[in-house]
């Protein structure tokens, strides 16, 4: 606050006021912006006229910057939706097939979420829609689930909302209004991460630059080529949104309608971000780790960082109610962190003053908000009932070898390439595009300048008001603070799990772009340097424009060559027995059958026939989990008696059994399904360091093949293919001891 006082006699006053309350704060930082607005202009006309330039110049030159920029940033992104729906026609040939052959290129859980889309359309009203997706028991047989609060079905609502008010039934097909509405999200994600790299490095080559090397290492900084309706990629444009609305909260001397603009935006994209993803919360706590650290080394104003903790705190509280009361977030880490640092406010402001007493208090901050914050989620955890993901907590403890179990769940969980530690193709695709040096290059130098800066802040000497470019001190920058913590901690985890990499590697892209293109990143440079024989500001202005324009012409010629072919290959997706499984499903079925097998293929069953299935790729339930661990025994030695017991317990009347799962050769023994349900189930026999599977019954889906008692007298094969073989559960069955 001292920051924002003219003199002394000012600064003494702040500092009795600033026990007053929140209130009187505000008050003061509403006076203090109109202040700097009526001082901004003055002092700008002083600096034109000793640069011998005109307001009205400036004024123009601005606009043209702030126009081709905007222009340049809006471009990028519709582009990129552009470059993305090509690319989904080229690989599909998705305009030349029929409906059902459109809905099987929906994987997995991709199946679920658009077939709940087609159910809402299919609804006499949205209302009704609504009611049957919040009361739904005819997806998972025995089963009622609130489909809207177990699998975050907010974005099928609003599209389904969009295209039934827009009038687009007569213009365009659901699947194509579905799919361009996450195409054009993914252009606003790329259009956030240009502006926030602008708004970093002064300069719109900086959004280019990062928009290059976005797309380049697509393989790396998104999932839409493999499941378009994931909730991330409903969720992760609005976060972008958030974290440029929030670069340009955080800078010193933003005047106040700025200020409230990026204050506004930040609100409403937490908001939605907290809506559209029900892990949306642990990205965001750790955002505010970031924001701690930055505020605990007071290198940004606090009140900024605190009207940000309200925000999560209200984006909690709104996301609890809208949500059905979901009481994952009031246990959540998020909560517990806002709330300890919401009640050491009153500390911290007593810490602003440089004394020995105040640095010890500084430590005593850091761990008393530490252990607040722990203390109270445990708490949490004690006296609020919450279902919140406790497979994952075994899951950690097992992945950091503090524990090691035989459960099938976990084991196979372990074995997801999403949850395995990156691959050295990962940093080798990053390095041949240069992202990852440059990266590094820019991190370094950042990081010892923010060193340096918080050296300077323990041993009492005040921030600059105004950070120029001969000073040469870039880590004195709020914004440039919070980014390379953020990355910092966001690469922490993707270094255990290379599913973290598509949170990562989008802000390596523009915390890498603004680097090389930012003079204050390469003043900060040679100001360690002492460079003398050139002047370094001269140096710096022209490096800030020659590095990036060879990165971009050497990235122009080797990987836009490779871009143009992907466009213009045509590849071929067709899977004819999975298409001829569909049809017969349809066509010979009941209305009222019940399907089981593997939860991936019972997602395509749900959504291209509307039939009732089992299980479904959900992981965020435990009573699912247990279901598809029991299912997948058709896959295990067991007995043909055991296996007709689990499938007529969830009332299944039909079985499907997929050929390559029963006979999968995985890349890594140990990871094939049929192994883990071998040690999960106890008939795995270790000898001379080999394990070998043992069981007095073969496996169930190459026995049920033959057509020899029992299996008949249990199952009844009706349809079969190369792939899938479809077998009926017998009603009237003799057993025998």
């Amino acid at each position: 606050f001292s920051v924002l006082c003219c003199n002394t006699e000012n600064h003494t006053l702040s500092l009795k006021k600033m026990s007053s309350g929140a209130a009187d704060l505000r008050q003061r930082k509403k006076q203090n912006c109109t202040e700097s607005d009526k001082m901004a202009p003055e002092e700008r006309n002083k600096e034109n006229s000793k640069l011998g330039r005109s307001p009205k110049y400036m004024l123009i030159q601005r606009f043209a910057k702030l126009f081709f920029g905007c222009l340049a940033a809006v471009t990028s992104g519709m582009m990129y939706a552009v470059y993305l729906s090509t690319y989904h026609e080229r690989k599909f040939w998705f305009s030349s097939r029929q409906e059902l052959e459109r809905e099987i290129t929906f994987q997995g859980d991709s199946a679920i979420y658009y077939s709940f889309y087609k159910e809402l359309l299919k609804a006499p009203s949205f209302e009704r829609g609504v009611y049957e997706l919040t009361h739904n028991n005819k997806t998972i047989s025995l089963k009622t689930i609130n489909a809207v609060q177990q699998m975050t079905l907010y974005p099928e609502l609003i599209a389904s909302v969009l295209y039934q008010a827009s009038g687009s039934e007569e213009v365009i097909e659901p699947v194509y209004f579905y799919i361009g509405i996450v195409f054009g999200l993914q252009g606003i994600y790329v259009t956030a991460l240009f502006v926030t790299s602008w708004v970093m490095s002064g300069t719109w080559l900086a959004g280019m630059l990062t928009v290059a090397w976005f797309i380049i290492n697509r393989t790396d900084t998104t999932r839409i080529d493999y499941s378009i309706p994931s909730r991330e990629n409903w969720a992760l444009p609005y976060f972008a949104c958030q974290v440029a609305a929030l670069t340009g909260y955080l800078k010193k001397n933003l005047n106040c309608s700025a200020e409230k603009f990026c204050y506004l935006l930040v609100n409403a994209s937490t908001y939605t971000f907290m809506m559209m993803w029900e892990y949306s919360h642990y990205l965001l706590f750790v955002q505010a780790v970031s924001l701690f650290l930055l505020d605990s080394f007071a290198l940004a104003q606090t009140e900024k960082v605190h009207e940000v903790y309200r925000i999560y705190l209200f984006s909690v509280i709104v996301g609890y109610l809208l949500q059905f009361e979901n009481s994952a977030l009031l246990v959540s880490p998020l909560l517990s962190l806002v709330v300890a640092l919401m009640l050491s406010k009153s500390l911290q402001m007593n810490m602003k003053k440089s004394t020995f007493v105040s640095r010890l208090l500084k430590i005593m901050y850091i761990y008393l908000v530490l252990t607040v914050a722990v203390t109270l989620n445990f708490l949490l955890k004690m006296f609020i009932p919450h279902k919140e993901n406790g497979h994952l907590l075994k899951f950690i403890e097992v992945k950091l070898g503090l524990n090691t179990t035989k459960n099938f769940t976990m084991n196979w969980l372990l074995c997801q390439e999403s949850l395995q530690a990156p691959s050295q193709d990962f940093f080798l695709r990053l390095t041949q595009s240069s992202l990852l040096p440059f990266y590094i290059l820019v991190l370094i130098i950042c990081l010892f300048s923010v060193t340096q800066v918080i050296f300077r802040r323990i041993c009492g000497e005040p921030l600059k008001e105004t950070v120029k470019l001969e000073d040469g001190r870039i880590g004195e920058r709020p914004e440039i603070v919070y980014h390379v913590i953020h990355t910092i901690l966001l690469g922490c985890l993707a270094m255990c799990l290379e599913g973290m990499k598509y949170l990562w590697t989008p802000y390596v892209c523009m915390l890498a772009a603004f680097g090389v293109c930012s003079p204050e990143l390469w003043m900060t440079l040679f100001k360690w340097l002492r460079l003398r024989a050139v002047h370094p500001i001269l140096l710096a202005l022209i490096l800030s424009m020659a590095v990036p324009t060879i990165i971009g012409f050497s990235l122009w010629k080797e990987f836009f060559p490779r871009i143009m072919t992907e466009l213009t290959e045509l590849q071929e997706f067709y899977d004819p027995d999975t298409v001829e499984l569909m049809t017969w499903i349809k066509r010979q079925a009941p209305v009222t059958a019940v399907f089981a097998g593997s939860p991936q293929l019972m997602a395509v069953i749900k959504l291209c026939t509307g039939w009732m299935v089992s299980s479904l790729p959900l992981y965020n339930d435990d009573d699912l989990l247990k279901r598809n661990e029991n299912i997948y025994q058709i896959y295990s030695k067991r007995s043909a008696e055991d296996i007709y017991k689990i499938l007529t317990s969830y009332k299944a009347n039909f079985l499907v059994i997929e050929d390559s799962i029963c006979n999968e050769v995985g890349p890594v023994r140990g990871c094939r399904v049929k192994d883990l349900l071998d040690i999960a189930n106890g008939h795995v026999v270790c000898e001379e360091g080999d394990n070998y599977a043992y069981s007095k019954y073969g496996r169930f889906c190459h026995e049920i093949k033959m057509n020899y008692s029992p299996y008949v007298n249990y199952f009844t094969r009706v349809y079969w293919n190369r792939s899938y073989f479809v077998y009926r559960i017998n009603t009237v069955i003799s057993f025998q001891s």
